[in-house]
C-alpha cells in the first residue's frame, strides 16, 4: 500500500512541472512580444502581462498551497503506517480534482467551475487530515 499511496504523489509533481514549462513558456512569449519587460521578472511585476501569463502564474503558485498539505498528509501517513485505500483513493482524489482546476484556471478561466473545484478539493484534504488525526487520537 504504501508504494500505491505515492502514485498520486507522483501525478502531482508532474502537474506542478508541467504548469512550471506552460508558465514559462507564456512568460517568454509575452516578452518577447514586448507585453511585459525583461526588467519585471526582477519583481515578478507582471503588469501589462496577458490574462493567460498572469492565471498560469498563479496556478503555478497554488502549487504549493492547497497540495504542500496533501503533501504533508502523505508523508504522516507513512510515517504513522496507516497507509490503506482509503488513503490512496482520497489522495487520487485531491490530485483529480487538482488537475481538473489547473485546466479550468489555465483554459476557460471560469471562475465559478475552478471554485467549486478548489472547494471540493479542500473537502477531500480536510478529510484526509480529519481521518488521520482520527486515526492517530484513537491509538
Amino acid at each position: 500500500m504504501e508504494k500505491l499511496i505515492l502514485l498520486p504523489v507522483f501525478v502531482q509533481v508532474l502537474l506542478t512541472s508541467v504548469v512550471m514549462i506552460l508558465m514559462g513558456r507564456r512568460r517568454i512569449r509575452a516578452a518577447k512580444n514586448k507585453e511585459i519587460s525583461i526588467a519585471a521578472f526582477k519583481t515578478m511585476n507582471l503588469t501589462g502581462a496577458n490574462e493567460q501569463v498572469i492565471a498560469t502564474s498563479r496556478n503555478f503558485d497554488n502549487q504549493f498551497q492547497m497540495p504542500m498539505l496533501y503533501l504533508f498528509s502523505v508523508l504522516f501517513t507513512l510515517q504513522l503506517g496507516l497507509a490503506d485505500t482509503a488513503y490512496v483513493a482520497l489522495g487520487a482524489a485531491f490530485v483529480f480534482l487538482r488537475v481538473l482546476h489547473t485546466f479550468i484556471h489555465i483554459g476557460t478561466n471560469n471562475v465559478r467551475l475552478r471554485f467549486n473545484v478548489f472547494l471540493l478539493g479542500c473537502a477531500v484534504l480536510w478529510a484526509i487530515w480529519l481521518r488521520i488525526m482520527w486515526q492517530v487520537c484513537l491509538a
